[in-house]
């Protein structure tokens, strides 16, 4: 499968926000966010007018960026929600926090989702009991993803500073099994990071 391999700092510079794609260096002095917070390329620092358009697509990038699908995953997520009753923008976030991947992200388990990809995929996680390594399982209240048992010094590191992250309401998380229980469906309200879902949905409106 096609996956971005270039440089994670300059999707941030490209989107004009931190999405938080290298962890702890993301809060570090040596985050390239901070130093040069311009887009990439010649002309990067140039002052340019956006259009509605631009606006719009920006926001798009931003948000798929930020959760790590493709092009098409987040087109496919799009139609979902918008076939859903309710607020497509709404609806569209709620699919993307449902991801396992987010899960393990929003656990603590891991410094970025990059890195809870990285984990789903090499199979360090069940999801009631059953080995999950697919990052695109939509878990639903009920399910319980936990980590399984393992010797890496990583992943007991992780374990250990699971205490110190801000977990969502609607994750009921056991820091000492490394587990957690979706315990309701994810509210806009429990999405710390910004989005103007609104633009997306007008983009993929036209």
């Amino acid at each position: 499968m096609a996956r971005y391999t270039g440089p994670s700092c300059k999707l941030c510079r490209r989107e004009g926000a931190k999405l938080y794609l290298k962890g702890e260096r993301c809060l570090s002095d040596k985050c390239a966010f901070n130093r040069r917070a311009c887009a990439p390329g010649q002309h990067g620092a140039a002052k340019k007018k956006m259009t509605e358009y631009g606006t719009q697509m920006r926001e798009k990038q931003k948000a798929k960026r930020y959760y790590g699908v493709l092009e098409k995953q987040f087109k496919n997520y799009y139609v979902k929600a918008d076939n859903q009753e309710g607020i497509a923008g709404e609806n569209l976030l709620r699919l993307l926090e449902r991801r396992l991947d987010n899960v393990v992200y929003r656990m603590g388990l891991a410094n970025s989702h990059k890195e809870a990809r990285q984990l789903v995929l090499h199979g360090h996680f069940t999801v009631n009991g059953k080995k999950a390594d697919i990052p695109s399982i939509l878990v639903k209240p009920g399910d319980v993803v936990a980590l399984k048992e393992t010797d890496s010094t990583k992943l007991k590191g992780l374990l250990e500073s699971m205490n110190d992250k801000i977990v969502p309401k609607w994750l009921d998380v056991d820091t000492k099994a490394g587990s957690a229980k979706v315990v309701a469906m994810p509210e806009r309200d429990d999405i710390d990071f910004e989005f103007n879902e609104q633009l997306i949905i007008e983009l993929y409106s036209k």
